[in-house]
């Protein structure tokens, strides 16, 4: 089989994709601890029978004390390169139920997406898998091995024991992540860059214990305004980031508009974006600092006392060139120096993640923007990422030789991490297509770089 025939070939298998990943999104794989373990576990062994029904040897693989991931393998011709497909099978934590349309994990389609928790992030990845493979009818023209990892949403602790374990099995030269996406619906796109991530607790405590707020208010200060003021110190008036001393970069800003960015995001009317500089460099090459959440009284809970003590998990996103350690301390000098009224602080540090910039040269970034360009009918553009994904890092430390392509079926629309997730049944089609076109080029661009050696 060559390559003309991959197009009507994926067109035949989608509704046999569509199934597998309706039967993956109706498992609640959490991977975060509090949630049932099981489940996940119960997610790894769907996932393998899926890889093996596509025609993979395929096994279970364990790391002590980690969620359970998937290996599929499928030698290649002799002396063809083999391709790494990375995907995970584990999900975000629902939220609110009442926020979703439909339940997050029975599939349902609406205007042509099908929502579900997990089908961008990241099943839709492992299906995008199973289909290269299949539409090569399980005879691909180069080496594939399929990777599924367990609990990337909850931080890929183990994935370096894993990799480290496991690194004869799964070693490449060219490594498919399917956990990014595209720059808009319909529009594909290679992520070369990928922006870090420092996490810390801010402890402030102001009184040994609650007091009257009637009679010691005005004098003594509560933790949490405490808290409040150092916390606003994190961003200037226009909303940049303050922390002296981080890395700043440009980006390409594409054509991306501020109309288009507030539609993606679902902001408020009346709501103004903040930072200064184009709207990509802020998401993607510039830093930028969230609070997640703030222990404190609930307010239906709420007494008339001065809260002594107050807690809040701050979350900095730092571009590629910045150092995490010397973010987080130029983070923690900052706190600890905003905190007011001489309040007892304390920093926590969660931990880090490495930003990443790629280099997408050379006959395997060809290969796939080849494959992208006819499956989606245009270029494919290099686009940034303001997320973290701390296994990249893990991956080019384990395999330096390996070409990383960072890529998904996902788009702004998706929702991921959100209620009513979703991806786009078209662009997963053409995703799934330019995965199985890919696996050609490659093994083309591999045959024609062996004969100019034999010639030479």
């Amino acid at each position: 089989m060559d390559t003309t025939q991959l197009p009507t070939k994926v067109r035949s298998l989608m509704p046999e994709i569509r199934e597998e990943l309706e039967r993956l999104i109706r498992i609640p794989s959490v991977s975060f601890p509090g949630f049932d373990a099981e489940n996940v576990r119960r997610s790894a062994e769907t996932t393998r029978q899926i890889l093996e029904a596509s025609g993979m040897q395929t096994q279970i693989l364990e790391v002590e004390g980690a969620h359970p991931a998937v290996l599929g393998r499928i030698p290649g011709p002799e002396g063809a390169p083999t391709v790494l497909l990375y995907a995970h099978h584990d999900v975000q934590p629902e939220g609110p139920l009442e926020l979703w349309k439909s339940s997050p994990y029975e599939p349902e389609e609406r205007d042509g997406r099908l929502f579900g928790r997990g089908s961008s992030d990241d099943k839709a990845g492992i299906v995008m898998h199973t289909a290269a493979v299949r539409a090569w009818e399980g005879r691909p023209p180069v080496g594939v091995t399929v990777f599924v990892e367990g609990e990337e949403e909850s931080s890929s602790e183990h994935l370096p024991q894993f990799l480290e374990q496991y690194r004869d099995l799964l070693r490449a030269d060219a490594v498919i992540l399917a956990d990014s996406g595209n720059w808009r619906t319909g529009e594909p796109a290679l992520t070369v860059s990928l922006r870090g991530i420092v996490a810390l607790f801010v402890e402030v405590r102001t009184l040994d214990h609650a007091v009257h707020s009637g009679e010691y208010g005005g004098a003594i200060p509560d933790a949490l305004i405490t808290l409040c003021r150092a916390l606003a110190s994190l961003h200037d008036d226009r909303g940049n980031v303050a922390v002296p001393g981080l890395v700043t970069r440009p980006s390409d800003d594409l054509d991306l508009t501020e109309d288009e960015l507030r539609r993606w995001a679902g902001v408020r009317p009346g709501v103004e974006l903040i930072g200064e500089g184009s709207l990509t460099e802020r998401m993607w090459t510039k830093p930028a600092i969230s609070v997640l959440g703030i222990d404190a009284p609930k307010t239906q809970e709420a007494s008339n006392q001065l809260v002594p003590f107050a807690r809040a998990k701050v979350s900095m996103r730092i571009p590629p060139g910045q150092d995490p350690q010397e973010a987080r301390q130029a983070l923690t000098k900052h706190l600890e120096a905003s905190v007011p009224w001489g309040a007892e602080v304390k920093i926590i540090a969660e931990g880090t993640g490495a930003p990443y910039a790629l280099h997408a040269d050379g006959p395997a970034y060809d290969a796939m923007r080849r494959a992208f360009a006819e499956s989606f009918g245009r270029d494919a553009v290099n686009m940034g990422a303001g997320g973290s994904i701390p296994f990249l890092a893990a991956f080019a430390q384990t395999f330096p030789d390996a070409a990383l392509l960072l890529t998904g079926a996902a788009d702004p629309m998706s929702n991921a991490h959100s209620e009513d997730e979703s991806v786009d049944v078209a662009d997963l089609e053409k995703s799934c297509l330019a995965e199985a076109l890919f696996l050609g080029y490659l093994a083309a661009t591999a045959t024609l770089e062996s004969n100019r050696r034999t010639e030479a």
